[in-house]
């Protein structure tokens, strides 16, 4: 690929987590000259890797879906090969429970057959499944904006179990909010593109490498290799308009401007970015009006005799939603990731306390006593994702100030608070900002 001629736009990018990172890699193939600005040492975002003593694990547990075209697109493009993902038909796997696995088999019989064959599933049960699909189909994903995710399971007759173990703990995994507050529009839309879509687009990707050199890293060897800049541990202060230019107040090469600046990190550092520009006061109100929901993961490095039945199980008696056994594809033999998604009593447990609820669950989980762990982590990303209601207002990426954009995960799309949400942000920005000739 040639370098961006010299007449080509400049574009600052300021975040370098995915949308950022998407935008400029978008940005660079389209021609224009583009320069990343992160505050961090580590690229990512808040999906990114954290390092403590021997362990280097993601400050949260994602997995993606193959329904994430964009991502993977990007993937291809910066050379990131197929072999990085540990690829699985959907498994869900409450054990003792419920275990519904997708078929390797086309659509729609991926699903028919794995529901056909589904663990500790009745046959009214299975109908009710099939009846909710259903019921989507026949309104065509379409669903009331102000409808909650437990409004639609009312309405669609499910029984409390299937609630219990299999709508409501999707519902949170993907929303990351409760079912109660959650909308359905948006949980809607994530089924129809996954569980209701191809058997491609539901299968489980789970990356083999962490978060940072899944994308950011190879996406920004790509973006320099291509004639674009990538500063780390640059953070900018402020944006400055300079005629028909912008100045970025914290840009080490100081004497130049850019003709559009794409703000690409989180909502609540973004307003005070954008602060100073009197076009952008009701954007600056939206950006305000937005609540946050955590996500807390624990990491127990546990000896290699520890391995749980599947890669991912899930649990509804607590603390953790979902045991992730990470040795299962390229973490280390004994490293298990317990995820909590959205607000609750957790949070206000000591973290040795959750620690130690954690391990107690899933030795009931396993059905044995474990060894101790030998290292323990706890990260909580206190604001991992927007709270996904029924008409929560989300911006789009072009603003009011001309030549200023957005990107990122809770810009207006029709998903949750995603790895693919935030790619496709930095995608539409930079196709918006680079139309094709």
């Amino acid at each position: 690929m040639a370098f961006a001629s010299p007449d080509a736009p400049r574009v600052g990018v300021i975040g370098g987590g995915y949308a950022g990172l998407a935008c400029a890699v978008e940005l660079v193939k389209r021609g224009a000259q583009v320069a990343v600005f992160e505050s961090s040492r580590v690229m990512g975002g808040r999906a990114r890797v954290v390092e403590k003593g021997e362990l280097r694990v993601d400050n949260g547990q994602h997995m993606l879906l193959g329904a994430y075209s964009e991502t993977l697109r990007l993937l291809r493009l910066v050379g990131v090969r197929p072999g990085v993902f540990d690829t699985r038909p959907l498994d869900l796997n409450f054990p003792g429970q419920l275990r519904l696995r997708a078929a390797r088999l086309p659509a729609p019989l991926h699903l028919a057959v794995g529901l056909l064959s589904a663990e500790g599933m009745n046959w009214s049960e299975r109908r009710a499944c099939l009846r909710f699909i259903q019921h989507l189909k026949k309104h065509r994903f379409r669903l009331p904006a102000q409808m909650t995710v437990s409004e639609l399971l009312d309405r669609a007759a499910q029984p409390e179990r299937l609630n219990r173990y299999l709508w409501q703990p999707l519902c949170v995994a993907a929303l990351n909010t409760p079912a109660q507050e959650a909308s359905a529009r948006v949980f809607a839309n994530v089924l129809r593109d996954s569980l209701a879509s191809g058997a491609a687009a539901s299968e489980m990707l789970l990356s083999r490498v962490d978060l940072s050199e899944l994308f950011p890293v190879p996406a920004a060897r790509w973006i320099a290799m291509n004639g674009g800049q990538v500063y780390v541990t640059e953070p900018i202060a402020r944006i400055v308009r300079d005629g028909d230019q912008f100045a970025l107040e914290g840009d080490p090469s100081t004497s130049r401007g850019f003709d559009h600046v794409v703000v690409a990190t989180a909502p609540y550092h973004a307003t005070d970015l954008i602060h100073n520009f009197p076009a952008l006061s009701d954007l600056q109100q939206t950006l305000d009006a937005f609540e946050y929901e955590p996500i807390l993961t624990t990491y127990l490095q546990y000896d290699h005799s520890v391995r749980l039945s599947s890669a991912m199980i899930g649990d509804v008696e607590g603390p953790a939603e979902w045991f992730f056994d990470r040795g299962q594809f390229g973490g280390n033999e004994g490293l298990i990731a317990g995820v909590v998604s959205a607000r609750g009593p957790h949070l206000a447990l000591p973290k040795h306390e959750i620690e130690l609820a954690m391990h107690n669950q899933l030795e009931r989980v396993v059905g044995r006593q474990l060894p101790k762990p030998d290292e323990i982590l706890t990260i909580v990303e206190k604001r991992a994702t927007f709270a996904c209601r029924p008409g929560v207002k989300r911006p789009g990426v072009r603003t009011a100030e001309r030549g200023l954009w957005l990107a990122g995960d809770y810009v207006d799309s029709p998903y949750p608070a995603t790895i693919e949400s935030a790619v496709r942000s930095g995608v539409a920005c930079a196709r918006a900002i680079m139309p094709a000739r």
